[in-house]
C-alpha cells in the first residue's frame, strides 16, 4: 500500500517577527520531496500529525485529512496546515 502524499502550507503568522527560516504565509511544501526546506523546529512539531494522517488516523476537531499546528518559535509563531493529497 502506497503512503498518501502530504502537503504542508504556511497559512498564517501570529508572532511579531518574521520567520528566521524565511517562511511566509502561502509557502507550500511536499513532505516527501521538500521536507528539507522546512524549518527543523516546525518539522519536529509536524511529524506526529503527519504520521497520524498518513496511516489513516484523524485529529479531533479537524477536518478529515487535515491538521493545523504552530511552530514553536514564540517570536514568529507561523501557523501551518497539513493536508493529505488525494490521488486524482
Amino acid at each position: 500500500m502506497q503512503k498518501p502524499k502530504i502537503k504542508i502550507t504556511v497559512i498564517g503568522r501570529k508572532g511579531p517577527c518574521g520567520c528566521h527560516r524565511g517562511h511566509k504565509p502561502g509557502d507550500s511544501f511536499d513532505f516527501d520531496t521538500e521536507r528539507g526546506k522546512l524549518c527543523p523546529m516546525a518539522m519536529h512539531v509536524a511529524f506526529p500529525y503527519i504520521d497520524i494522517l498518513r496511516y489513516g488516523g484523524s485529529i479531533p476537531g479537524a477536518e478529515p485529512g487535515t491538521a493545523v499546528f504552530c511552530c514553536p518559535d514564540v517570536d514568529t509563531i507561523n501557523v501551518f496546515k497539513i493536508e493529505v493529497v488525494k490521488d486524482e
